[in-house]
């Protein structure tokens, strides 16, 4: 079947096999050039990656398998395709780098399930030690990223159901923003979120779960002494703190990092550490149906790109391990915040990309927009995401949907 975007409301709603392939072989490439012949013998041996199949979760997983030789878990939650029907993007992400990983000598072992059940907690420590196995490898992990994100959450202790939103605390929010395909403003209005819309985006984006996984794994033994651990935030500047860092994602994320001192205080003591990333804007899938955020990442794109500063996923997790998390062997050397976070969004916040990025928002309309910021970057990558508008990949050409022939 021939398959282009489909694309409702900011939401691209299908994907494409061969785009997603294409875009895993190039972060494939760049990792074994970055990081393959630089590592001295550093970097992990064996990774679990959860939430495995987009984004920094997929970098990640990426970055440690073809830039250090790592074996990898992975866990992601995706739809299949069918013989009419795509499947998600990270069904064909997954299925490519297991491909590659197998090519290459790596052992890889991909799981599909809800991550935040107990039944896949269960099978992920099995699929550790078979990896581990296959590999010749001591049957624990010495690398563990968080990279969860998902609008619902199933409790496993109750079976209660939790749905997460993206909305702001105390006032509402408004502000430009960008429709991503035409390029043309409009005015976002968000209302406030409600006291249990609060507490259950906690339930889904805090730390609780990270919390399960990390117990679940070092009761069953399959955590390495000097583990290193990892899960991913965002600040931004000011002007998006009252739909993100002060919003309900905030309250979330302060919970995550309540629940990373309580895991240090376990693991310090048997040399296992655990840190907040800090990582830079990028186009995501939830991205661009974020208010201010589309207009605020296309200004960034365009500074940060002029200025020789931008990098997408597999740069930016390179640099994140290359120049931070494997950079010596003593984890309190490890460059940090003064909140005790990895900051790899540095680059972003410096001052001057700042100051220029508020210029251009500031200046922007819909007669300028298009002139004054990368909306096209942010299009591009947006769809790529999604597997299309990768260079190379013939979109007219016919495809099998159940990725056999990748």
């Amino acid at each position: 079947m021939i398959i282009k975007p489909m694309i409702r409301n900011n939401i691209c709603i299908n994907s494409h096999p061969a785009g997603c392939a294409a875009s895993v072989r190039r972060q494939i490439e760049y990792a074994g050039k970055r990081l393959g012949a630089n590592h001295d013998g550093a970097g992990p041996k064996l990774a679990l990656i959860i939430g495995c199949s987009t984004g920094y979760g997929l970098a990640s997983r990426i970055a440690a398998a073809f830039g250090y030789r790592a074996a990898t878990v992975g866990i992601s939650f995706e739809k299949p395709p069918t013989e009419t029907k795509p499947g998600t993007p990270g069904y064909y992400n997954n299925l490519v780098f297991d491909k590659e990983a197998a090519q290459a000598g790596l052992a890889s072992k991909t799981l599909n399930g809800d991550a935040y059940s107990g039944a896949v907690k269960d099978e992920t420590v099995m699929a550790i030690k078979e990896t581990a196995a296959a590999a010749g490898l001591p049957p624990q992990a010495d690398l563990i990223i968080y990279s969860l994100a998902s609008p619902v959450r199933t409790d496993p202790k109750d079976g209660v159901v939790y749905r997460s939103v993206i909305k702001p605390v105390g006032e509402s929010c408004s502000g430009k923003t960008i429709d991503m395909m035409s390029g043309k403003f409009t005015i976002a209005l968000v209302e406030p979120a409600s006291e249990e819309e609060i507490r259950q985006t906690v339930k889904v984006m805090g730390g609780e779960d990270w919390e399960l996984w990390i117990k679940a794994l070092d009761d069953a033994g399959v955590l390495a002494p000097q583990v290193k651990i990892l899960a991913y935030t965002y600040v931004g500047p000011k002007l998006s703190w009252t739909i993100y860092k002060n919003g309900t994602i905030g309250k979330a994320k302060e919970d995550l990092e309540r629940a990373c001192r309580e895991i240090n205080k376990k693991l310090n003591a048997k040399g296992g550490h655990a840190w907040i990333s800090v990582n830079k804007a990028l186009v995501t899938r939830a991205s661009a149906v974020i208010p201010i955020i589309p207009l605020y990442v296309s200004c960034l794109f365009k500074v940060m790109k002029e200025k020789g500063l931008h990098e997408g996923c597999i740069e930016q997790i390179a640099r994140l391990y290359r120049e931070r998390l494997y950079a010596g062997s003593d984890p309190a050397k490890v460059p940090v915040d003064s909140e005790g976070r990895i900051r790899i969004d540095d680059w972003e916040m410096r001052e001057d990309v700042q100051r220029a990025v508020a210029e251009l928002m500031d200046s922007a309309t819909d007669e300028t927009i298009m002139s004054i910021a990368d909306v096209e970057g942010f299009r591009h990558d947006f769809l790529e995401v999604h597997g299309f508008d990768v260079a190379g990949v013939d979109y007219d050409a016919e495809v099998n949907p159940l990725g056999l022939d990748l």
